[in-house]
């Protein structure tokens, strides 16, 4: 199992032990990250739980459990500040295209730009309005698709667990490069500056921004939430002034702040910490279960405030 699996299927665990996942498709996802029943078993055992081989099948042969979902919808697509849509571009290291939402303001610019980064079921209706509230406030932001070797999000619309299992599949190797690839395509916009891209993720985007901004020395300032450490060994190469955001109730992720904080002050990265009395995981989306408005609310403020001071002066 992977860092990312590993990552990904703890989360369904978490999810699992606090009420928010039935037992049935918890055992569903995990056959599917495994890629079968004989493997899940195991997997389930890494993770102190056990089924047998009979009830995973049953869970694995049954249909995806269905979640409701709020709106949450902050900036319309039809906001006359902004433009938005959907866009592809090429992909470095594949034949298929590259999958984004583009939303930038109305004008010439020069304005910064943005890369944002999707949780672990794609590039769902929330990251599309994060991107349009980022260019409300002056930014070019590209929402990347990181499903897009699959087909992109909406081709799992049906089970976004499906979409999850492929993130999870994916080396982190491929994925930077996909993120890469975005930060090209950003400075090619009209208007863009080019010396001034940032990213920002949450929860499986949070963890691949620490990745990304180890590997691409070229960015301004990022800004992972909730997401898990890069190889604590990479940090020295962040060039980028990171605002690291955190839930206080996010036991499982909050373990590893000591080693990031530790690496960051040995290698002199520009950053900021900020824990979030009160809030767990995932509590910055506005379409979720754990969605927290006092600590979200003022984590767009101080995300703002960073990137004021570090993309737009």
């Amino acid at each position: 199992m992977s860092d990312l699996q590993r990552y990904i299927v703890e989360e369904w665990v978490e999810e699992y032990q606090q009420g928010r996942l039935a037992r049935r498709e918890l055992l569903r996802r995990i056959a599917l990250m495994a890629g079968g029943v004989t493997v899940a078993g195991p997997m389930l055992h890494s993770l102190g739980l056990s089924a047998s081989s009979t009830e995973i099948a049953e869970a694995a042969s049954g249909s995806p459990t269905l979640y409701a979902q709020q709106t949450g919808v902050t900036v319309p697509p039809s906001d006359p500040a902004i433009e938005a849509a959907m866009i592809t571009y090429p992909r470095s290291s594949g034949p298929e295209p590259n999958i984004g939402y583009l939303a930038r303001p109305r004008g010439t610019g020069p304005f910064p730009g943005v890369v944002v980064i999707h949780e672990n079921r794609g590039l769902l209706e929330h990251f599309k309005d994060v991107a349009r509230r980022l260019a409300k406030e002056g930014y070019i932001a590209l929402a990347v698709d990181l499903v897009a070797p699959a087909g992109g999000t909406e081709k799992f619309a049906a089970d976004l667990a499906r979409a999850t299992t492929f993130l999870g599949q994916t080396p982190p190797a491929q994925l930077v490069g996909m993120l890469n690839d975005a930060v090209r395509r950003l400075q090619e916009v009209p208007g863009v500056r080019r010396d001034r891209i940032g990213t920002l993720g949450w929860c499986f985007g949070g963890g691949v921004v620490w990745r990304l901004v180890t590997q691409n020395p070229g960015l301004a300032a990022a800004a992972p939430f909730y997401g898990s450490n890069p190889p604590i060994e990479d940090v020295p190469k962040i060039r980028a002034a990171v605002l690291a955001v955190y839930g206080e109730l996010d036991v499982r992720i909050n373990a590893g702040i000591p080693a990031i904080r530790e690496a960051m002050q040995r290698a002199n990265v520009v950053h900021e910490i900020h824990i979030y009395p009160g809030a767990d995981h995932a509590f910055f989306n506005d379409t979720g279960q754990r969605y927290k408005k006092d600590a979200a609310d003022d984590a767009w403020r101080r995300l703002l405030g960073w990137f004021q001071r570090y993309l737009k002066a």
